[in-house]
């Protein structure tokens, strides 16, 4: 399986009557659709092994700042006990999906991408796009990176309440 042809897909499932999308790969299109757990498949790629590992650790990055992100704003994104909490939509799956599935066939937009993605991770980039500090080609991905992370979901926050120290 060195390098062997992989299907890179995005689906959604259901596992003791709870739902989950998914985002993996396997070697054959017949073993997506056996999986028990899956109900549909809405993305699907034929990849190589190696592009796949890339391309699926840049997606769960992507969506694991942003669940991150909105967690630490205090808004319900459910925990699924497998996959990815149905709070995050489809289309916005789909985008993530995609964004990273196509910049992959260019190595130095790849690489910028990465990159700006695990900055990602600790600092939003609004900032560094906002104060020019990025110029040219990282400028411009760092736009669009920073885009695949600007989903508000339309529950309601939870307000914490600060207990008093003394009573």
């Amino acid at each position: 399986m060195e390098n062997s042809p992989q299907y890179l897909f995005l689906a959604s499932g259901v596992k003791n009557g709870e739902g989950f999308w998914i985002v993996g790969f396997k070697n054959c299109d017949s073993n997506i659709l056996e999986d028990k757990n899956l109900l549909d498949c809405h993305r699907k790629e034929l990849i190589g092994n190696d592009s796949a590992k890339d391309i699926l650790f840049a997606i769960n990055l992507n969506i694991t700042n942003l669940i991150n992100e909105l967690r630490n704003k205090n808004y319900l994104i459910g925990r699924p006990s497998m996959g990815i909490s149905f709070d995050i939509p489809l289309n916005l799956l789909e985008n993530i999906f995609d964004f990273w599935l196509d910049i992959y066939k260019n190595q130095e937009a790849w690489e910028t991408c990465l990159g700006l993605l695990k900055v990602r991770k600790r600092i939003s980039l609004t900032n560094l796009i906002n104060s020019k500090s990025l110029k040219g080609n990282s400028r411009k991905w760092a736009i669009k990176v920073e885009t695949l992370h600007t989903y508000i979901p339309n529950s309601l926050r939870i307000e914490k309440i600060n207990e008093p120290m003394w009573e």
